[in-house]
Parts: C-alpha cells; structure tokens; sequence
C-alpha cells in the first residue's frame, strides 16, 4: 500500500504536477515587501507538493508585523528566513522523490508508468462539482485547505471528517490529487465533528507517502 501511493506521488511529480523548487529573482528590489512577497510565493510552493514547514507561515507573519512595527531590517531578516526554509522544505520534497526513483525495480517502474497514464487520464476526463455535497480536489489542495473552506466546514480542523467519509478514496490522509472529488457529510453529528477536530490536533508527526497509525486508530473509531 505505501509503495503504491509512494509511486503515485513520483508519478505526479513525473507529469509535472508538483512545483518546482527554482525561485525568480525579480529585478533589484531588496525592500521588505519585496521580501515578503518571495517568502509567501516560496512558501505557496511548498504548499502545493505537500512539503510545507510548520512554523514558515507563523515566520511570514512575523515579518508583515515587523514591517507595520517601522522594522523594515527584521521584517527583511525574517521573510528572508521563511523563504530559504520554504525552498529547504520544497528541495527536500524532490530529493526524497529522486531517492526514491532511483531505487525502484523494474517491476515498480513498470506500475510508476502505469499510474502516471491513469492520473493522465483522470485529470483529463474529471469534471469540477459544485454544491456543498461534494468537492472537485484542484492542483495545491490539500484536505486541511477544503475542509477551511466556507463552502465545505469553514473549518481546517474538521478535515478528518473528509478522511473518513472518503476512506474508500483517500489511502494517505497527506496525498491527495487534482480530479479527485470527495463527498462532503455536512450532516455530521456534533460527537463526530469533535473527534475529528480531536484527531486534527493530537494527530503528531506525518509523512507523505505513508499511513500513519493515528490516522488508522481514528478511522477505527
């Protein structure tokens, strides 16, 4: 199971899906809004192949305070550091990829081309879904972002609530992809949204590619 989704992850990177980890110098503009700007677009990178730090966020927003604060220098100071962890974060992303590449087995290159023409035509033949009974997964989703969404729970913490009504679909609670469209309960009863919320904030340490076991024991329940 975490070979197959491990493959369909690569295979998403093969075709192109996932962002790369290159940045673009925008002519000279060393300002603190210059800084900030390339720590939210680093960091929306990292976002989109599932790799995004903890606390890069937090430092963003530490650095837009600096600058309403008049420190222009540790507002520049600490976007400068938000984007360089953004891009670690995007690199490690690929190298985990390229690592794993280059240790498949023909047998497992064979089922990696074989997903990439699947995710192929999936994409291609998928149809967005409006309504608030289900959700057309677009490129940078991720369930914490659809589960915030007003028009789903307005709510990032209730995400397991689409983890479990999507089991059937949903192998890795951190790996998702475009054409997917998830059923959303918005009949959920007030116990159930609890323990999803309870689940979001205890849930620990995750990894892409991999079922964690918190995420199997909250399905038992």
């Amino acid at each position: 199971m975490r070979t197959y989704a491990r493959l369909i992850s690569v295979a998403f990177l093969s075709l192109g899906l996932m962002a790369g980890c290159a940045t673009t110098e925008e002519g000279s503009d060393n300002s603190a809004e210059a800084a900030i700007a390339g720590a939210k677009a680093a960091n929306k990178k990292a976002k989109a192949v599932g790799y995004e730090w903890r606390d890069t966020g937090k430092m963003i927003k530490k650095a837009e305070k600096a600058l309403e604060a008049g420190d222009e220098a540790g507002a520049i100071k600490m976007a400068n550091k938000a984007q360089k962890q953004a891009e670690d974060a995007v690199i490690q992303e690929q190298t985990e990829n390229e690592r794993y590449l280059n240790s498949l087995s023909a047998e497992d290159r064979a089922a990696l081309t074989g997903a990439e023409s699947s995710i192929s035509k999936s994409s291609r033949s998928s149809a967005a879904v409006s309504g608030g009974s289900s959700y057309s997964v677009e490129r940078g989703d991720n369930l914490w972002d659809i589960s915030g969404k007003d028009s789903v729970y307005g709510n990032s913490y209730q995400w397991p609530l689409i983890y479990k009504t999507n089991r059937n679909k949903i192998k890795d609670a951190d790996l998702i992809y475009p054409g997917q469209v998830f059923d959303i309960d918005q009949n959920a009863s007030s116990s159930d949204v609890d323990a999803a919320v309870r689940h979001a904030r205890t849930r620990g340490a995750w990894s892409v590619g991999d079922v964690e076991q918190s995420d199997l024991d909250y399905l038992a329940r």
